[in-house]
């Protein structure tokens, strides 16, 4: 017979709401060992250790800078350059200047068709 929810149990029984998500967490023998010594010190299985040591961490931890705008956009302007640079490069040189440059845009902004879909191009108003 099992023992879970019996008061008399010497297990703790712990209840997490049913939106905890569980994850994996790799760690070497030695912070393992730190860290269920921490939990055997505050009376907490390892799981409820790792989490209550992640929030005072984040607690004290600078927060980080979420990238700017110009950032992104500096990002987005320079993977655009080295798509082009590479298409060019794999183009037939013998091709006319014209045709290219329209492989090469075809390529970089997508079917026309599916316009509307890119998050990197205004949106056009109808």
């Amino acid at each position: 017979m099992s023992d879970f929810g019996n008061k008399d149990s010497a297990a703790p029984v712990h209840r997490h709401a049913a939106c905890d998500v569980v994850s994996a967490v790799k760690m070497p023998e030695a912070l393992t060992a730190a860290v269920d010594a921490w939990a055997e010190a505050h009376e907490l299985v390892r799981s409820d250790a790792i989490c209550k040591l992640v929030e005072l961490g984040l607690k004290h931890a600078p927060a980080a800078a979420p990238p700017s705008r110009a950032t992104v956009e500096a990002d987005f302007t320079r993977i655009e350059e080295l798509a082009v640079h590479e298409i060019d490069r794999l183009l037939d040189p013998a091709l006319p200047l014209e045709e290219r440059e329209r492989r090469i845009r075809r390529l970089t902004e997508g079917p026309p068709e599916f316009s509307h879909e890119r998050i990197d191009l205004p949106k056009q108003r109808t």
